[in-house]
């Protein structure tokens, strides 16, 4: 029975990180995906690194946020680190000054495709002299 107690210690840590992984909402995982930290703990189970990792790392603890209600009020109760943004960007698509770059880099490309189109009618155009014998090229 003794032989089966190492074992036994690593297959009950496995499975409570397994199921403490699971059970835990999306907000408090921190650092990758609750999906990546399932993979992890399963993947390297067997040698503690999965789940110990979880305990490490992969779960906001009580202590944490205990520890952010501690700041300063003017934080707002995080570290400078998490304080959320007041000035919080928009997406691009909803950024007019965004959008208007795109419609100016939009307009600059079409002028230089019409460039390089007068450009290549123009080359063409001197090719089909030179090769024209009525207009004095070689020949």
């Amino acid at each position: 029975m003794l032989r089966m107690l190492p074992f036994l210690i690593v297959l009950a840590l496995w499975i409570w990180a397994f199921i403490d992984c699971l059970t835990t909402p999306e907000e408090e995982v921190r650092h990758l995906p609750k999906v990546v930290w399932v993979i992890i703990i399963l993947l390297f189970g067997e040698v503690l690194l999965g789940p110990i990792a979880w305990l490490v790392a992969g779960k906001q603890r009580a202590g944490t946020q205990r520890r952010q209600a501690a700041w300063p009020s003017g934080t707002a109760g995080h570290p400078e680190y998490e304080r959320p943004r007041a000035g919080r960007g928009t997406a691009p698509d909803d950024d007019p000054e965004f959008l208007a770059s795109l419609k100016k880099d939009n307009k600059r490309h079409e002028d230089m495709l019409k460039q390089w189109e007068a450009d290549l009618r123009r080359r063409e155009e001197d090719l089909r002299g030179k090769d024209d014998p009525d207009t004095g090229g070689r020949g």
